[in-house]
C-alpha cells in the first residue's frame, strides 16, 4: 500500500468550544474516484469551522469529523486527469484540511503558482475571495467610492481592505484593537476607527462626513445599524457573515428614506460571466501583490484548539495558518 497506514489529523469528536478537537493517529482518508490524495503543507482556519465544531453552522457535520475548509500542498496521488504527483495545489471543503493529508474531489482543486507558497495559498481562498466577489460583483465597488469596512481586522475584512484599495476606492477600516487597525493601515486604508471607543454613528459621520458609498460587512451584531446609516443615498451595503454571533435587525425605515441597496452575499449568486472574471482577476493579483494576503500567526497541528480559540475570540489578525507538520 502507498505510504503509511495512518497520519495525524485534528479531530472534533463531539460539537463544542475549540478544546473539544485533539490531535490523534487516524486512518489515511481512501483515494475515491474523481479525487486527489494531498499531502497538506498549510491549513487556514476560518470563522466557519469554529461554528462547525460547536454544532452552529448553517450545516452540521456529525462528529467524530476533522474540521479545515482550506489547505494547500503536494499531490500524493491522483484519479482525476490534470492532476499528478508532485502538482501543487490548494483548495477547499466543508471539513478535512486540519490533518497531513486530505482527499479532495478534483473540482475543488486549483494550481498553485510557484511563486507562492502554501501559507499564502492555503490562507488566499475563502477571505479573499469572498471579499472580491462581493466588492467587484455585489457591491460594484469602483474606483474614487468610499468604502466602509467593518472587521477589518479579520480575515475577510482585511482582505476587502487590500482589494477595496487595490479597486481603487478610499477605504475607512472599522476594527476592535490597536493592532487590527494598524494592520488595516498598513494594508492602504486611509482612516481607521476604533469601535471600542466612542459612538461608531458619530465616528463615521466624522471620517466620512458626505457618507460612503458601499458598506461591507462580515461582522453583523450592532455594528451594522450605524455603517448603514453612514451610506449616502443610492449606497450598498453588502453582509457576508455575522461574527459577532449576532444578526442584526435592521429598521426598514432607514432603506426607504435613504434610497440605499442592502445585498447579500453568496458565491452562487454571481453570474457566471462575471465570476470567471473575478477569478482571474484575482489570480492576477496574488502573483503581482506578494503581500496577499496577511498571515497573522501560524500555530502547529498540535496547537490546533488555540488557533481555533484565537478566531473563535475575534482576536485574530488576517488569517490564522496551520503547519501539519508541527
Amino acid at each position: 500500500m502507498e505510504g503509511p497506514l495512518t497520519m495525524r489529523a485534528a479531530v472534533c469528536g463531539s460539537h463544542g468550544p475549540p478544546e473539544v478537537v485533539r490531535v490523534a493517529e487516524l486512518p489515511r482518508p481512501a483515494l475515491t474516484p474523481g479525487a486527489v490524495r494531498v499531502r497538506v503543507g498549510a491549513a487556514a482556519v476560518n470563522f466557519p469551522d469554529v461554528l462547525l465544531v460547536a454544532g452552529q453552522y448553517q450545516v452540521t457535520v456529525p462528529p467524530p469529523f476533522v474540521p479545515g475548509s482550506e489547505f494547500a500542498g503536494v499531490v500524493l496521488a491522483s484519479d482525476a486527469p490534470g492532476f499528478a504527483a508532485g502538482d501543487r495545489v490548494s483548495g477547499t471543503g466543508m471539513y478535512g484540511a486540519f490533518a497531513e493529508e486530505v482527499v479532495a474531489p478534483a473540482t475543488s482543486l486549483r494550481r498553485t503558482p510557484s511563486e507562492v507558497d502554501d501559507q499564502r495559498a492555503a490562507a488566499f481562498g475563502v477571505a479573499y475571495r469572498t471579499a472580491y466577489h462581493a466588492l467587484r460583483s455585489v457591491a460594484a465597488l469602483r474606483a474614487g467610492d468610499e468604502l466602509i469596512v467593518l472587521g477589518a481586522g479579520g480575515g475577510v475584512g482585511l482582505a476587502a481592505v487590500q482589494l477595496g484599495v487595490l479597486l481603487g476606492a478610499s477605504v475607512t477600516a472599522v476594527a476592535s484593537s490597536e493592532a487590527k487597525l494598524a494592520a488595516a493601515a498598513s494594508h492602504g486604508a486611509v482612516r481607521v476607527i476604533d469601535r471600542r471607543v466612542g459612538e461608531l454613528r458619530q465616528q463615521l459621520r466624522q471620517a466620512v462626513p458626505e457618507g460612503a458609498d458601499v458598506v461591507l460587512d462580515p461582522v453583523g451584531g450592532d455594528l451594522s445599524e450605524p455603517a448603514l446609516r453612514s451610506l449616502r443615498r443610492g449606497g450598498r451595503f453588502v453582509t457576508v457573515g455575522y461574527a459577532s454571533g449576532v444578526i442584526p435587525r435592521i429598521p426598514l425605515n432607514l432603506v426607504l428614506i435613504k434610497g440605499v441597496r442592502i445585498l447579500g452575499f453568496q458565491f452562487q449568486d454571481v453570474p457566471p460571466g462575471e465570476f470567471t472574471r473575478n477569478e482571474s482577476e484575482l489570480a492576477a493579483l496574488l502573483l503581482t501583490h506578494p503581500a496577499l494576503p496577511h498571515i497573522g500567526a501560524t500555530y502547529g497541528l498540535t496547537d490546533v484548539a488555540a488557533a481555533l480559540r484565537e478566531v473563535a475570540d475575534g482576536k485574530a489578525i488576517g488569517k490564522i495558518v496551520l503547519d501539519p507538520r508541527r
